[in-house]
């Protein structure tokens, strides 16, 4: 059985835990604590820059979320969670990109900036930015596939989901509110999404692993 190394407040480990209920793909769930079990021999041996998620299929390990989406995609190809024509491929692929190299690392710095401060308001700004370029490549469709959802959806919608729980919010964006609250009506959603107390408990945990 597949076994997928995670901690639910890890937004990394939320995209893979969404694809593997969204693929409804049998897994044994492996909770790191990550309160200093990551640094241990055992699991470092699994991953030798101890971070989650890792999975280990049948043997065949595998980090880094996104490497893990494609695999999984490509394993167990049912229900398709990327499009075949290449336009839409390509949008997806941007929209997986640009939420990650884009916005996560800005909506950390929000995280560690006091407010009003040249960074957090850099952090702001370029998120919004980002915000823009997410509700042009959404348009009036239902996800970025169309009426298919898709990687990209469960990568930006895991990572937009912490935009309202740092004070930011997307009225000036009405589709895509609309499609951030299509996604949460959804089981895999329903199953995994953040309480406020648990995001602040990821803040402490995120923070006390910077400092090491």
């Amino acid at each position: 059985m597949l076994k997928f190394y995670y901690n639910h407040r890890s937004p990394m480990a939320r995209r893979v835990w969404r694809t593997l209920l969204e693929k409804e793909i049998t897994f044994e769930p492996i909770l790191m604590s990550l309160d200093g079990d990551q640094l241990q021999p055992e699991f470092v041996e699994i991953n030798p820059f101890h971070h989650i998620p890792v999975i280990l299929d049948d043997g065949f390990r595998v980090i880094e979320s996104l490497a893990i989406m494609d695999y999984l995609e490509s394993k167990y190809p049912t229900p398709a969670l990327l499009p075949k024509e290449s336009e839409s491929l390509a949008k997806v692929r941007m929209v997986q990109m640009v939420a990650t190299n884009e916005l996560l690392p800005k909506m950390i710095s929000l995280i560690f900036e006091e407010k009003n401060s040249a960074k957090f308001l850099q952090a702001y700004e370029h998120i919004n930015k980002v915000l823009g370029f997410l509700s042009e490549s959404l348009d009036n469709e239902s996800y970025y596939g169309g009426e298919q959802l898709t990687l990209a959806d469960i990568v930006a919608g895991t990572d937009l989901s912490l935009l309202p729980k740092l004070g930011i919010s997307f009225s000036n964006y009405p589709n895509l509110q609309d499609w951030f609250e299509r996604l949460m009506t959804r089981k895999s959603w329903q199953q995994t999404e953040l309480s406020v107390e648990d995001f602040e408990k990821f803040k402490r945990v995120f923070i006390k692993l910077r400092q090491r």
